[in-house]
């Protein structure tokens, strides 16, 4: 728990820190959006009034208040909150904090909620740490990610925690969040008698994509440099904003879910013969500086599995585009990327192949391992030859073989691919 010293301390510095920190909400009544998780009758805020909470994985984009959230729990549960982050901690500083909160619990019979933010920094043995801890009941683990916890966190914790999504905010929320912080005169710019063009208010709320965080920081570059006039108001205006924005990186996790959304996206695209649409995901990739080799190799495979023998070409070009990012590297490689997809995406497609082969692999699924025939069979020894391996096998270049077989006899008559 912090002493009196520590709660002064901290409350010198949320008034000097940055305006996204010193508007964080302290309250539930104060939250914006995420009703589906906090709403009135929503489950987890019974949990939270009732000082009755389990384990959390809050999982959701930056700026949607997952961090704020965890915050507002620790101020309105009844338990010792620590906070520790994944990215600058290890399981030396979570021993320590194990014994403390198991100090607590003997002495003081009082929980301790462990938040974690982005649990997805740390690896398998780190999560496994955590395990028998949250079992015994020693800690309540928050854990905060962007990252899809399915690929993230590890599945015993997962399975011994509750899983809360939240959404971007809507446009709604984030200029609720606006007029608050040019509203309020505690911690806000309430009196500096500010006002934001509605042209500014639209431009940086779709700039910010539902990122809280992204609104606040502009907001603050942009009010900071126009400076005060004196004058009864100062306008935010659009150039302002725009200036403060300056370039914005895409929003795009290479080893999380948004990683395997927007390549699933290209495939599609290619797949769909849309030419633009295969552009501008590829685009999206290049431009938040996916592996160029990750992209070849998914077009080769593409190659094969939806365009197959309708077009012979399409692997060869899908392996020479692969060949050329491998010796060209970015930032040329992205034009032979964009060269691949717009010719796979203009081919013709056909998934027999691939389609025959998952037919074929079916039946190997239901019969095992049936024994191969034996006029199949290579004869390499005398015994294996006077078992009858080769026998009667029709050598097809000297023999008419139209009535051989080539399937075991309990599947002989199987058709897996058509023209």
């Amino acid at each position: 728990m912090s002493d009196l010293f520590d709660e002064k301390l901290n409350e010198e510095l949320s008034r000097n820190a940055p305006l996204a920190d010193r508007m964080r909400p302290k309250n539930l009544n104060d939250f914006v959006g995420q009703e589906h998780i906090v709403g009135p009758t929503s489950l987890l805020k019974r949990a939270i009034q009732n000082d009755e909470i389990p384990s959390i994985i809050f999982w959701g984009p930056p700026g949607s208040g997952k961090t704020t959230l965890a915050k507002i729990i620790a101020e309105m549960t009844n338990s010792y909150f620590i906070e520790m982050s994944a990215v600058t901690s290890g399981v030396a500083d979570l021993r320590l904090i194990i014994k403390d909160a198991q100090e607590k619990r003997k002495f003081n019979n009082k929980k301790t909620i462990l938040f974690v933010d982005e649990i997805h920094r740390w690896n398998k043995a780190q999560q496994d740490s955590l395990l028998p801890h949250i079992e015994k009941g020693i800690v309540t683990l928050i854990g905060a990610t962007t990252e899809n916890p399915s690929f993230e966190v590890i599945s015993p914790l997962l399975s011994r925690s509750r899983v809360y999504v939240l959404k971007p905010l809507s446009q709604d929320d984030l200029k609720k969040i606006i007029d608050r912080s040019l509203k309020d005169k505690d911690f806000g710019f309430g009196n500096e008698k500010i006002e934001i063009e509605k042209s500014a208010e639209e431009f940086l709320i779709k700039s910010a994509n539902g990122d809280a965080r992204i609104i606040l920081n502009a907001l603050e570059v942009a009010i900071k440099n126009f400076g005060y006039s004196g004058k009864k108001k100062n306008i935010v205006t659009k150039n302002l904003i725009e200036d403060a924005l300056q370039h914005r990186a895409l929003q795009y996790d290479k080893n999380g879910e948004e990683h395997h959304n927007v390549i699933s996206a290209f495939i599609k695209s290619l797949r769909g013969s849309n030419v633009d649409g295969a552009l501008y995901w590829l685009a999206r990739m290049v431009k938040a500086g996916e592996d160029p080799k990750f992209i070849a190799r998914r077009m080769v495979v593409l190659a094969s599995e939806d365009i197959g023998n309708a077009d012979t070409n399409a692997l060869v070009v899908a392996n020479a585009v692969f060949d050329a990012v491998e010796r060209i590297g970015l930032p040329e490689c992205r034009i032979n990327l964009a060269q691949g997809a717009v010719y796979l995406a203009s081919a013709k497609k056909s998934n027999k192949s691939y389609d025959a082969l998952c037919k074929a692999e079916e039946v190997v699924e239901e019969t095992m391992n049936l024994p191969v025939p034996l006029h199949l069979r290579n004869a390499q020894t005398g015994l294996m030859k006077g078992l009858g391996y080769g026998k009667n096998y029709k050598y097809t270049h000297t023999e008419d073989d139209s009535k051989q077989t080539y399937l075991p006899e309990e599947i002989k008559d199987k058709k897996f691919y058509s023209e």
